[in-house]
């Protein structure tokens, strides 16, 4: 980095000459350094599904890249994991409080902007950093899907479709090419699980992938077992074989 731009490159306070914020950029290129993570609206609910490593002797029965924000709303991360943690349970707070003061279940848009306004709160004030980490959060209200994006910067999105971490712009075009909207729940988990090998150094076993539904018709949150994602991401590398990395 230049001298001239270091004095710019230590607060998040200061825009540079050319109306930057490193610190942002910074956090940003977290999330596209994290693992991949991919959300999927479909007409029966939404898919949420992650990359997780594990070592080779750690105990990996719980995920710790997909969180239960309320019974009908889920999240997927990447980027910095423990930023996500704090971000989840300021969720959780938020979403509880909704129902307590309104007596109905929280919009998905309202617990985006709730946690994109955050966001932004901490690229604006001196003694604080960005969040490193982006979030998908996918949920069902009314009977109705819904899915955003937020991001280190504040800014939160609606889709139909989305991938973040590494690998994302590669998934996201794959996305973009094979993405329909009438897709049902077992095709976009397919379609989630194939996103995720594209993406992956790792192209045969299935331990590596994570997956959450929430269906329409029950409007619940639900982490898959094991041996359903196995059958989805099998599904996936026979539809999906000629999809090059």
């Amino acid at each position: 980095m230049l001298p001239a731009q270091q004095g710019y490159d230590r607060a998040i306070t200061v825009f540079s000459p050319d109306g930057r914020l490193y610190q942002v950029e910074y956090a940003i290129e977290t999330v596209r350094r994290g693992t991949i993570a991919v959300g999927i609206k479909c007409k029966d609910g939404i898919v949420i599904a992650v990359e997780e490593r594990s070592r080779k002797l750690q105990i990996s029965d719980t995920a710790q890249k997909i969180f239960q924000i309320d019974d009908h709303v889920g999240v997927a991360a990447a980027g910095y994991i423990p930023d996500a943690r704090s971000q989840v349970d300021n969720a959780r707070f938020f979403s509880q409080s909704n129902k307590m003061i309104y007596d109905e279940a929280v919009e998905v848009e309202t617990i985006a902007k709730h946690l994109a306004d955050q966001c932004q709160q901490y690229t604006q004030y001196a003694g604080v950093r960005p969040f490193g980490v982006a979030l998908i959060l996918g949920g069902v209200v009314n009977g109705k899907p819904q899915m955003y994006l937020t991001d280190p910067s504040g800014t939160y999105i609606a889709y139909d479709a989305l991938a973040i971490g590494s690998g994302s712009d590669q998934v996201t075009t794959f996305l973009e090419d094979a993405y329909k909207e009438d897709i049902s729940l077992e095709d976009a988990s397919i379609l989630a699980a194939a996103g995720i090998y594209l993406a992956s150094e790792e192209k045969e076993s299935t331990g590596h992938i994570r997956m959450a539904q929430i269906k329409t018709d029950s409007a619940t949150f639900e982490i898959l077992p094991d041996d359903l994602v196995e059958k989805y991401a099998n599904s996936a590398k026979e539809k999906y074989r000629d999809e090059k990395p």
